[in-house]
């Protein structure tokens, strides 16, 4: 391994002789020079890694040479050495983006200190976190092979995300493939015990909190009558994406709680967004509220009337509130209700269903450019910061913490990047979702996917009196023998929602109030 090179700049680096063959013990290459244009022409024709450069020297002084090396090398790290504790040099220097500010006479475990944290501090980094996740992975394992209950499963998922996101910070590859087949064994888990445990889950109210009880036990008790409450709808957001996100909202929102609540099956919009604004499961409103019901084969829009079932569901629970709903489906529409949600001031209860992530999902299958911005897990949540720090959606969010709004971000389902086809068969009046079909002639022979003869016995409406759901599982996606390979390349590796995952079905709910 190369050592590190350092280029030490002090008019009098003849002193500081001791000093450099302490360093050199320790393994870093010590550049001496005496002056700021001896400096320069280094770091020009040198592959300095790290400049100690004195403030104070005749000629070109600390603070010109730095100027100077930041036009040539922005990134290269400096470290200011000086005798002068005057604000306003520390302040010029520190605006001029040092990596650090030492104070003379200096000792050499002060400088090896200064080096370490701007070169070594990565790795060190690094290195910590790689082997706290390797003696923290046999009880993950314990946790993920032990896990019945869907509150058990919560702990699972959030501890994966955890070193998901941790890991991904590292140069090396291999501790992050460890954590990929962690997940893959965990999902394989969750899916047994949904099989084993869903219809259960779904009719007992002592289980996590779903779909159609979200908002009576999530939302209606944060609202108040000292604050408005905004209500953040993000379609398609995992629990990943929203801690990605959760970074931009701290200037403006504190996280007073942050739970997950259970997406119903399908995990899509038609019935887990449905069921959320109504209180009811799919089947219930189809039988309560028929005119705001579609079925998967029906022509037109099938979240048409989430307003009504809104308000359908206050006057049921008997809350006389006043409210406002709003769909963005175009960042025009969110720039709009930025410039006046002053006007929402009013209402109790403000509910925005923003869509963007959503369409990120579907133009990854659309778009080749999409597909390769989101390659991965880590690519798909870099995408979402990138849009969310860049989007009407953020100024929304500004504008509510400057009147004053309290705000609640929750979604209605997950999504998870499907890899492995598997060959079904149905007949024309068969759903077209890749996650999951419903139909009268639904054949699979894949053993891994979950079937429902009886959708009635998990709150699913059937189009007629023969017709199941079939889910897939994992990573899997449903595709017809029709064009077989030409869909199977179509949709691989893209991002898709409606099947039984914990990216699909465990999901965020945070409670913000405005600094």
């Amino acid at each position: 391994m190369e050592p590190i090179q350092v280029l030490w700049v002090d008019d009098e680096i003849d002193l500081l002789q001791a000093h450099t063959i302490f360093l050199e013990e320790k393994g870093y290459k010590i550049h001496p020079c005496s002056n700021g244009a001896d400096a320069l022409e280094s770091v020009k024709n040198q592959p300095i890694d790290i400049v100690l450069l004195d403030e104070n020297m005749p000629g070109m002084d600390g603070l010109e040479v730095l100027s100077h090396i930041k036009k040539d090398r922005p990134n290269l790290p400096v470290v200011m050495i000086t005798k002068s504790e005057a604000e306003n040099i520390m302040e010029e220097a520190i605006g001029a983006k040092i990596s650090d500010y030492l104070i003379k006479p200096v000792n050499p475990n002060q400088i090896l200190l200064s080096l370490k944290k701007n070169l070594d501090d990565q790795r060190l980094v690094s290195e910590k976190t790689a082997s706290t996740y390797q003696q923290s992975f046999q009880e993950l394992n314990n946790d993920i092979n032990s896990a019945q209950s869907l509150q058990e499963w919560e702990e699972v998922y959030k501890k994966l995300v955890f070193w998901e996101l941790e890991l991904e910070k590292l140069t090396s590859d291999g501790v992050q493939d460890i954590l990929l087949f962690q997940k893959t064994e965990a999902n394989q888990q969750f899916t047994r015990s949904v099989r084993q445990h869903y219809e259960s889950w779904i009719k007992n109210e002592a289980e996590m909190v779903f779909s159609h009880r979200a908002f009576a036990e999530l939302v209606v008790p944060q609202i108040s009558n000292e604050n408005p409450t905004l209500l953040l709808m993000i379609d398609n957001l995992r629990f990943d994406q929203w801690k990605i996100i959760q970074s931009a909202l701290l200037p403006y929102y504190g996280l007073k709680e942050e739970t997950t609540y259970c997406s119903i099956l399908p995990t899509a919009t038609q019935y887990a967004r449905n069921a959320f604004f109504s209180g009811l499961l799919p089947s219930q409103i189809k039988k309560t509220h028929p005119q705001w019901w579609k079925e998967d084969t029906d022509e037109g829009g099938k979240n048409l009337f989430e307003d009504k079932l809104i308000q359908a569901q206050l006057d049921k629970m008997g809350l006389d509130w006043k409210h406002s709903y709003h769909k963005i489906n175009k960042p025009e529409q969110g720039i709009k209700l930025a410039e006046q949600l002053n006007n929402e001031l009013h209402n109790r209860l403000t509910v925005v269903v923003y869509n963007f992530v959503d369409m990120i999902s579907h133009a990854k299958t659309e778009m080749d450019v999409i597909k390769e911005l989101a390659a991965t897990d880590k690519a798909y949540r870099s995408l979402t910061a990138s849009w969310f720090e860049n989007s009407p959606l953020l100024e929304i969010v500004k504008k509510a913490q400057s009147l004053g709004f309290k705000l609640l971000i929750t979604t209605d389902h997950g999504t998870i990047n499907v890899k492995n086809p598997v060959e079904v068969l149905g007949d024309r009046d068969t759903s077209t979702n890749i996650r999951y079909k419903t139909g009268k002639r639904v054949s699979i022979k894949d053993k891994n996917v979950i079937t429902f003869d009886r959708p009635e016995s998990i709150g699913l409406p059937t189009i007629n009196l023969t017709s199941s759901f079939v889910f897939a599982t994992e990573d899997r996606y449903l595709i017809y023998p029709t064009r077989y390979h030409h869909f199977v390349n179509y949709y691989k590796d893209t991002y898709q929602h409606g099947g039984v995952s914990l990216e699909e079905m465990l999901i965020p709910f945070a409670v913000l109030s405005p600094k």
